[in-house]
């Protein structure tokens, strides 16, 4: 149940829906709620606890044979936040049911074979929640933004993405896409830090200005790839990013709604407990010699 901190169910409200246009969304934005940052940091905190627990329940099932698991797909241009969202939401969830895989350019070997094939083994297993950091929609952004494949390739991409999250849904997996939203403006902000902080050079690629410079090309390519892969088994949620603090709460508040209708529960016991209590206190009287 979400906290009196929003207004509303957050992700019915960036849940993207027939007809959607992302120009019409504003970056700047806080849907469902009218709070600040310094309210944002409380209810990051608060609901961290709550994200845990459902973590915690999704993979004690999955020990009792439950095939659900979870993955997180999220995408946005540089410097919009991901790194953020990994720290300070996912990075409060316990390591043994969370994996997270940053895909980067891919290699000869990985060029060498169909796009997906790098992505298929990083799918999550039963009970774990699964965290991709740029993802198999790198191959109809970038791909066709840069001309690095020709259109009849891209296209038939499309049409692979949709039938591999089909399969995977089909397989016990939620499937859970984000796009964090930022304005040109916030980017070039964001940017111009790192390059004032000697402690953030190491996150500077001036790669990202040359990206940049094809920033409608790029939201032309998100706006086709949401168009044609976005499904009621497989939805986008479009985040608003300019306020860091809002994306963090929004991003973990949108996967806090997909386990709760998992409903992970913990498993009984396959042992008698009463039984199992009475072999325990027969052995308090043990000591190290």
């Amino acid at each position: 149940m979400a906290s009196d901190f929003w207004d509303g169910d957050v992700a019915e409200l960036l849940r993207v829906r027939e007809g959607f246009e992302l120009r019409s969304i504003d970056p700047g934005s806080t849907p469902g709620t009218s709070a600040n940052k310094k309210a944002g940091q409380v209810e990051l905190a608060a609901a961290a606890a709550e994200l845990r627990e459902l973590q915690e329940r999704l993979y004690a099932q999955s020990r009792a044979g439950a095939a659900d698991r979870v993955l997180v797909v999220l995408q946005a241009m540089d410097a919009a936040g991901k790194g953020g969202i990994v720290n300070h939401v996912f990075g409060q969830l316990e390591p043994h049911g969370l994996e997270l895989t940053a895909f980067k350019s891919p290699t000869e070997e990985e060029r060498a074979h169909d796009f997906l094939w790098r992505v298929e083994p990083r799918v999550p297993g039963p009970g774990v929640i699964g965290l991709f950091d740029r993802s198999h929609y790198e191959d109809v952004l970038i791909q066709r933004v840069r001309s690095f494949a020709p259109p009849e390739e891209i296209e038939r991409r499309y049409g692979a993405i949709s039938e591999f999250e089909r399969r995977l849904t089909d397989d016990g997996v939620r499937i859970v896409k984000i796009m964090l939203h930022v304005s040109p403006e916030e980017q070039a902000e964001r940017l111009s830090d790192r390059l004032a902080d000697p402690s953030k050079h190491w996150k500077y690629n001036p790669g990202d200005v040359d990206e940049r410079k094809l920033w409608p090309d790029y939201m032309d390519a998100f706006q086709t790839a949401i168009d044609r892969s976005s499904a009621p088994h497989a939805p986008w949620f479009v985040v608003p990013a300019n306020s860091k603090w809002y994306a963090r709460v929004a991003v973990q508040r949108i996967v806090i709604g997909e386990l709760e209708r998992i409903n992970p529960q913990w498993p009984a016991a396959d042992f008698d407990v009463a039984a199992e209590q009475a072999r325990l206190e027969a052995t308090a009287g043990l000591r190290w010699p």
